[in-house]
């Protein structure tokens, strides 16, 4: 038997049924018309209807129940802490590859989660192996019609997959992208390339085999995107895995295009992405904005770089002066996006008075040479920044962050950052926000 835990609420939205009703953080929600929700997906299902019988447990352990009439679909305006209210479905696979086993000890214990949870992947769009659900999970997402998910494929060859998890049940792959089809349900699938081990005949096989699948007017395989592997310094020794050179990089891309073209010239559509990385490793220049159609792939770094540089150029233009007060400043990334992102800098310093030295850093914690900004650790900025005149203050993207903390992946805080380079930090989450910290 399961232990679902209730559902504890961290922010109530004003104006929200919830903040009309009374909610408060720290109050949990134990059933909903007497049924317990395992997650937010049950949540949102069973919120759907007009009349609730909630029972919610406050902060003080006190027992309530609450009645509610509202419109059909209306949202509660309720956040909790977890999607997740019976705790995670593990991982029980051993990809040499995985980013989780390539970490150092003794950080926050969020990091070394492990999780191959189909709820995460058809709420976030992260990604699972499928080689972890019980039958009940499969009847689950048939019957709530949990589509699309998000799925590490890596090879189709049951062999070659097997040898990469480490585990006998991933060579069923086909049989489960089969069991999506027959249901009228779909996927997003990623291949990570490791050289000598699921690249050439293998990488071959694997996406001609995604493709097959990209048919009718509910293709099961919706996407495939391409990816190269990433290794750290504090990966096991005896993994098998080399890394991705210039000359592999250039290999893959004339091979994945090769095949694009095919199946766009037999069946009119492409399903088959390379992730930006690709490119930068191969120093080949980035495809153009319409190769990227309506971005499927964008969460793997499939078109961010280019999807990137058309929101700047479009934000720029609406929001950058010609003039500003004197202000100097550093914008930190990694150093894979530093060609793509001169011309950006460019057109900043276009505004007179303002100045902003682009600092493209490769990682020393990680022990990699091309870094994607993501990856950029606190340690990485102390080391590479300390003799720099960074003027008043750095601009921080925000996906080296936790997401919703500002805490870098090395557990360093940005406050300690500041702190240590004597400069205040401006942590910004898109374009705009870069901007406006630029000319405010």
């Amino acid at each position: 038997m399961m232990n679902i835990r209730p559902a504890r609420i961290t922010k109530v939205l004003p104006d929200s049924i919830g903040a009309e009703i009374g909610f408060d953080v720290g109050d949990a929600i134990v059933s909903i018309n007497g049924m317990r929700p395992r997650d937010l997906i049950d949540y949102q299902f069973l919120c759907a209807d007009e009349f609730l019988e909630l029972e919610v447990l406050d902060d003080k352990g006190k027992t309530h129940q609450i009645e509610i009439e509202k419109d059909y679909d209306d949202d509660l305006g309720l956040e909790f802490e977890t999607a997740l209210f019976d705790g995670l479905i593990q991982c029980n696979n051993r990809c040499p590859f995985c980013f989780i086993d390539q970490q150092p000890p003794d950080k926050r214990s969020s990091l070394y989660f492990k999780d191959d949870d189909y709820r995460l992947s058809f709420l976030y769009g992260s990604y699972l192996t499928l080689t972890n659900l019980s039958q009940r999970e499969w009847d689950r997402i048939e019957q709530m019609r949990l589509s699309p998910l998000y799925v590490s494929v890596h090879a189709t060859e049951p062999e070659v997959r097997i040898r990469l998890l480490k585990n006998q049940r991933a060579g069923e792959i086909l049989q489960h992208i089969k069991w999506f089809q027959e249901r009228r349900l779909q996927i997003h699938a990623q291949v990570v390339v490791c050289p000598g081990i699921n690249d050439g005949v293998h990488l071959e096989q694997t996406l001609r085999d995604l493709a097959s699948f990209h048919t009718s007017d509910l293709p099961a395989v919706a996407s495939v995107a391409v990816v190269p592997v990433g290794l750290t310094r504090f990966r096991p020794q005896e993994d098998e895995l080399i890394p991705v050179t210039r000359e592999k990089a250039g290999e893959v891309i004339f091979q994945v295009r090769k095949l694009q073209q095919e199946l766009k010239a037999n069946c009119g559509s492409n399903c088959i992405w390379l992730a930006d990385e690709w490119f930068l490793i191969a120093g080949e220049e980035l495809p153009c904005e319409a190769e990227y159609e309506d971005y499927p792939q964008i969460d793997n770094g499939v078109g961010s770089i280019r999807l990137f540089i058309k929101q700047f150029t479009q934000t720029a233009q609406e929001l950058l002066p010609d003039k500003i007060e004197p202000k100097k400043l550093t914008w930190v990334v990694g150093n894979a996006v530093e060609q793509a992102f001169k011309p950006l800098v460019k057109q900043l310093n276009s505004v007179e008075g303002l100045s902003v030295n682009m600092q493209a850093l490769s990682s020393d914690y990680w022990g990699q040479e091309i870094s994607v900004t993501g990856l950029l650790t606190g340690q990485d900025l102390i080391l590479k920044l300390q003799e720099e005149d960074l003027g008043e203050g750095i601009l921080l993207p925000s996906v080296m962050l936790k997401h919703g903390e500002l805490i870098f992946l090395d557990d360093k805080t940005v406050e300690e950052v500041a702190s240590t380079l004597k400069v205040k930090i401006f942590p910004v989450a898109n374009v705009e926000e870069l901007i406006q910290v630029c000319v405010s």
